[in-house]
C-alpha cells in the first residue's frame, strides 16, 4: 500500500513548508496498544521518577527556540514575535506542571487515629489522547502532553492537520530526551484521524478546539464510558462602564484582547460593550488604534497582524461578517483583504450596529474582527453578555468594586477579568460554562481531571 503524506502550506504565501506521513487507521490501534503495554511500567513510576525523566524537555526546547518559533510562523501565520513568545511561555509552562505536580500527585493521609488511617492516591487513567488546535499550536499541546504524562498517564498525540509540522517537532522533542517508546506516540492526519482516534480503546481525552467537535467527541466518550477535559470556543463578552477612564491603556488593552494571533485565540475578546456615555469616544479612539496596527509577512518583527491559517476559517470570517453587513451592521474599519496581500490576509475589523440575530454576536468569530454594543445599564449588559451557549471568559472594566463583584457573580462564564485583558495563570483553573467545555485546566484540577481517586483504608 503506498503511504499518504500530509503537506504542510504557509498560509501568507502558500508554499509548501513541509510534509509528514498520515497515519494509517490500523497503525493506530498498534500505537495505542503499545501505549497500553507503555502505561503498566509508566504509570508505577513515582512521580518524581516522571519529573526527572521530563525534565529535560525544558532544556532541549530553548536549544531549537529560534528554530521551533519559525516554524510555527510559517505554519500557522502567526507573527514571529508572539511565536517567540509562545515559545517562552511554553517552557515555564512545563516547568510550573513539573513542580506542582510533584506536591499535588503525592499520596496524602485524609485522616488518622489510633485504630486506622486513610491514605488518599491518585493514580492515572491509562492512555490518553491529547487532540490539540492550530493556534497556540506549541503552547497548547505541551499543557496536555506533559500534564498527562506527570500524572503517569501514556499519550497518543494528534495535532492539529493545520500545525503538523509543529506537532512532529513536539514529538521529536521527547524522543531527544530519551523518553521511551510508546509512552508518547503522534498520529498524524485530518479529523477522520483524530475521529478514529478517539473511538479507539483509549481510556481519557484531551482536547481543545471548536465547540462542534467537543460535542462529539463528549457522545463518544460518553457511549464508552471514559472521562474527557475539553475547552472549546467562546464569545467572550467585555464589558466597559462609563466610570473608566478611556485612557491609552485600556485601548491597547482591548485591542491586544481582540487582535493578539490575529484574533485566533478561544479566550480572546469576541463581543465589546460600552457604555453609551462614553461610546462615542472610546470608539473614536479603538479605530484610530486599531488603524495603527502594522499588517505584514508573519516573520517581521515588526507585524502585528498576521494572517487566517486556512481558507475554511477565511470564509467563515467573509461569510459572518457580510451577514452583518446586510443586517445593518456598520464598518468602521477594515472588513477586506489587504491591498498588497495575499487572500489569507484579512484587515482588523470594526463593526458597529450589531443586533443580537447577528451571526457575529450569536456565533464565535475566530479571526480579527470586533463587534461593538452600545449598553445603558447593568440589567440589559448582563442580559446581552449572557445571550449565547459559550461561556468561556469575560472582563469588566470599571471603577466601582461593589459594580465588579455584582457582575462578576451574575456573568456565566469560567473566569471573570477585572479592569484587565484576557489572563491565563498556571496555578490558576481554566475552563468554561455551557458549550465552552468540560472540566478544568491548570491548577490542582488538571491533576484531579487526569486521574483518578483511590482510597486505601490501614487498620493499625
Amino acid at each position: 500500500m503506498s503511504k499518504c503524506f500530509l503537506e504542510s502550506f504557509n498560509p501568507a504565501d502558500g508554499s509548501l513548508v513541509g510534509t509528514v506521513e498520515t497515519t494509517e487507521i490500523a497503525d493506530i490501534n498498534l500505537k495505542v496498544d503499545m501505549a497500553k503495554k507503555m502505561f503498566a511500567d509508566w504509570g508505577q513510576l513515582s512521580v518524581d521518577d516522571r519529573v526527572n525523566k521530563l525534565a529535560p524537555i525544558c532544556e532541549k526546547i530553548l536549544s531549537q527556540k529560534d528554530e521551533i518559533a519559525l516554524l510555527i510562523s510559517q505554519e500557522v501565520g502567526r507573527p514571529i514575535k508572539e511565536a517567540k513568545n509562545e515559545v517562552i511561555y511554553t517552557v515555564k509552562d512545563i516547568k510550573w506542571y513539573l513542580e506542582n505536580g510533584l506536591l499535588d500527585l503525592q499520596q496524602k493521609v485524609l485522616f488518622e487515629n489510633e485504630n486506622v488511617k486513610n491514605i488518599i492516591r491518585r493514580e492515572p487513567w491509562g492512555v490518553t489522547a491529547v487532540i490539540s488546535p492550530f493556534n497556540v499550536p506549541l503552547e497548547i499541546s505541551m499543557w496536555g502532553i506533559i500534564s498527562s504524562l506527570v500524572c503517569g498517564n501514556t499519550v497518543i498525540f494528534k495535532p492539529s492537520e493545520y500545525a503538523p509540522l509543529v506537532g512532529q517537532k513536539i514529538y521529536e522533542l521527547f524522543c531527544q530526551i530519551g523518553l521511551e517508546a510508546g509512552v508518547i506516540d503522534i498520529v498524524q492526519g485530518d479529523g477522520d484521524v483524530g475521529k478514529y482516534l478517539v473511538e479507539s480503546a483509549v481510556d481519557f481525552i484531551w482536547f481543545t478546539g471548536s465547540s462542534k467537535v467537543g460535542t462529539e467527541i463528549y457522545h463518544t466518550a460518553g457511549k464508552k464510558f471514559i472521562n474527557c477535559i475539553m475547552e472549546l470556543g467562546g464569545s467572550n463578552p467585555t464589558i466597559i462602564f462609563d466610570d473608566v477612564s478611556i485612557t491609552d491603556n485600556l485601548v491597547s488593552d482591548i485591542c491586544f484582547g481582540r487582535f493578539i494571533n490575529c484574533g485566533q485565540i478561544c479566550s480572546s475578546i469576541k463581543r465589546l460593550f460600552v457604555h453609551s456615555n462614553i461610546y462615542d469616544l472610546f470608539l473614536e479612539k479603538l479605530v484610530a488604534k486599531v488603524n495603527s496596527l502594522k499588517i505584514g509577512n508573519p516573520l517581521s518583527e515588526d507585524t502585528d497582524i498576521g494572517c487566517l491559517v486556512s481558507k475554511s476559517q477565511l470564509d467563515t470570517l467573509k461569510s459572518q461578517v457580510n451577514d452583518a453587513i446586510q443586517n445593518g451592521a456598520k464598518v468602521e474599519c477594515g472588513g477586506k483583504k489587504p491591498e498588497g496581500f495575499s487572500e489569507m490576509y484579512y484587515e482588523p475589523t470594526i463593526l458597529t450596529n450589531i443586533n443580537t440575530k447577528m451571526r457575529v454576536f450569536r456565533e464565535e468569530v475566530f479571526g480579527p474582527v470586533l463587534p461593538i454594543i452600545k449598553f445603558e445599564n447593568e440589567d440589559e449588559v448582563i442580559s446581552l453578555a449572557n445571550d449565547t451557549e459559550y461561556g468561556l471568559a469575560a472582563e469588566i472594566y470599571t471603577e466601582s468594586a461593589q459594580r465588579a463583584n455584582r457582575m462578576a457573580s451574575k456573568i456565566q462564564a469560567g473566569r471573570i477579568a477585572i479592569n484587565m485583558p484576557r489572563y491565563a495563570d498556571l496555578s490558576c483553573p481554566m475552563g468554561g460554562y455551557k458549550k465552552s467545555g468540560k472540566g478544568r485546566q491548570h491548577g490542582k484540577w488538571i491533576f484531579e481531571e487526569l486521574t483518578q481517586i483511590k482510597h486505601i483504608i490501614i487498620k493499625k
